[in-house]
């Protein structure tokens, strides 16, 4: 069984907390899923230099944050996962969170090796391809975790339906 120090309490084989790699930061520090144990989970995976559907994705995340309410940092972190760890550096993650007015504790811009994403993608179900050198295909997904790191809800497609996603993250808050 695997257990995490922070709480000293098992991780269920089903969490997200054992993905066991380091990520880099937007600040270029190290970061592991288990650091983030004791928090509900908001991800999307996405690439900077999109121009079409990654902006969407984004302002809806941002939606989604704004209907959630302020809510404690340590409760919370909106997570945004590189597919394009070449070109997303963390100084470009920097900016990215900048421009989009991600300026708070919870937000979280992270990139892994090629094959870290692609392990971590194949985990949450989302599916990309790169079609071009600044281009990919990709799943629109929001992915919710509960506090123990557990798949609580999925949200596919881009649309301004939130209701159901910002109440299940509310009652991940709640547990």
């Amino acid at each position: 069984m695997f257990s995490c120090s922070k709480k000293n309490e098992e991780i269920s084989p089903d969490s997200i907390y054992n993905v066991n790699t380091e990520w880099e930061q937007q600040d270029g520090k190290k970061i592991s899923f288990s650091d983030l144990k004791g928090k509900v989970l908001v991800t999307a995976m996405i690439f900077t230099s999109c121009k079409t559907a990654c902006p969407r994705l984004t302002a809806e995340m941002r939606t989604i944050s704004q209907k959630v309410g302020k809510v404690n940092p340590d409760d919370i972190q909106y997570l945004l996962i590189s597919i394009d760890p070449e070109n997303d550096t963390p100084e470009v993650m920097k900016a990215y969170l900048a421009t989009n007015r991600f300026n708070e504790k919870e937000w979280t811009f992270i990139r892994g090796s090629e094959e870290e994403v692609r392990e971590l993608a194949n985990i949450m179900a989302v599916k990309y391809k790169q079609i071009s050198p600044m281009e990919f295909s990709h799943s629109n997904i929001i992915t919710v975790y509960s506090k123990k790191g557990i798949l609580a809800f999925q949200k596919e497609g881009l649309d301004e339906d939130n209701e159901t996603i910002v109440n299940e993250i509310k009652k991940q808050l709640q547990f």
